[in-house]
């Protein structure tokens, strides 16, 4: 069982052990030597400058560069969301095109499409809040260009689950592999899928040559579809205890950084928006982690649910300090800016090729 812990050391731990050697052979392996590091990059608990600091020093970087440039895939779909605000929630570059339907095959949804791999991965995530990132690939290729789902409904369903879920990934991959934030649709047949995931399926309604797949029909079990109404167990609304004599800062769903302005004393306050979750729901299983996560590693955490601007009233005229992040864009006090991979590539770039050749002259630089 896939297991995530909460403690700070444990999860410093994690990254001294990533192996960039073996990442860079096996990471698209369904069992290769992925670092587990995702859950805790989304929600701000690490810096991606800080498993640069640890990985690059101990295998090079021309070792180092496969690893370095998938964590660039997190901050590449991140500049996206800064430069288009929400846009990201709808089809972005083009419309995808064959769809269906908006609503989301009732296989998917009870992890019993028929494909093996697909199956396990979608259990998976249900118990433990985690799906490799090829089988999300595979998950999104079977609802969006197989079932001809449009990606929205299934892309807020696989969020939903995510520990590692964050809107700006999720929802462009999705769109990457539905052909809107892309050239052309992402298509994987059997015999691709057994490579990687290392099951020994033949016969399913994947296992055909590539060049069928746009023509071929929904096959019949992905067919039925539904609706899916998702919502938040938001923990009780309680009134922060405020110090009017420290500064205020706001941590988030996105920020649980235990190391920010933690030589100082102020009122932590962990700010979770009914209105947000409202737009974009996640489970109990991850409002948990979010909230063990925070009250392991931020002293004096306090949970306050309910909006910015409650909040804003409560601390007075105190100073009130946030991180900068697209949630956090109605926030109002001093807004500080987030540890960047690439700080210097801060522009909108259509493609991650285009972006990683701007950065691959920073990464190179010594």
């Amino acid at each position: 069982m896939i297991y995530f812990p909460t403690k700070y050391n444990e999860i410093i731990g994690r990254i001294e052990a990533a192996d960039a050697r073996k990442y860079e052979k096996t990471r698209n392996f369904i069992n290769g030597a992925v670092t587990y590091l995702s859950p805790f990059i989304a929600r701000g608990v690490i810096q991606l400058p800080q498993i640069k600091q640890i990985v690059v020093p101990k295998f090079g970087r021309y070792v180092s560069e496969k690893l370095i440039q998938e964590l660039a895939w997190r901050e590449f779909f991140q500049r996206v969301w800064q430069h288009k605000g929400s846009a990201i929630f709808s089809d972005l570059k083009q419309d995808q095109e064959n769809v269906k339907h908006r609503q989301i095959p009732t296989k998917i949804v009870s992890a019993n499409t028929g494909i093996e791999a697909i199956d396990k991965a979608i259990s998976q995530l249900y118990q433990t809040g985690y799906m490799h990132n090829h089988a999300r690939m595979y998950t999104a290729m079977l609802t969006c260009n197989i079932a001809k789902s449009h990606w929205h409904m299934p892309a807020k369903w696989m969020y939903y689950h995510l520990l590692d879920g964050d809107l700006a990934s999720n929802m462009l991959s999705w769109q990457w592999v539905a052909g809107s934030f892309s050239s052309k649709k992402y298509y994987a047949n059997q015999d691709n899928i057994n490579k990687y995931a290392g099951t020994q399926q033949h016969g399913s309604y994947l296992d055909c040559p590539y060049e069928a797949f746009p023509f071929a029909e929904i096959p019949v079990d992905l067919k039925p579809t539904e609706d899916i109404h998702l919502t938040t167990p938001l923990p009780e609304k309680k009134t922060p205890v405020i110090d009017p004599s420290l500064p205020t800062l706001i941590y988030n769903s996105y920020n649980l950084d235990p190391n920010w302005h933690n030589e100082i004393n102020a009122n932590r306050i962990l700010l979770l928006e009914p209105d947000h979750f409202e737009k974009f729901p996640i489970s109990e299983k991850v409002i948990h982690f979010i909230l063990n996560v925070a009250k392991d590693n931020i002293l004096d955490i306090q949970v306050f649910t309910g909006a910015f601007k409650e909040l804003e009233t409560l601390a007075g005229n105190n100073k009130i300090i946030f991180k900068e992040h697209p949630i956090a864009n109605h926030y109002k006090g001093i807004q500080e800016e987030r540890a960047w991979l690439f700080p210097a590539v801060n522009q909108y770039f259509g493609s991650f090729f285009s972006y990683w050749k701007k950065c691959e002259r920073y990464y190179q630089e010594k």
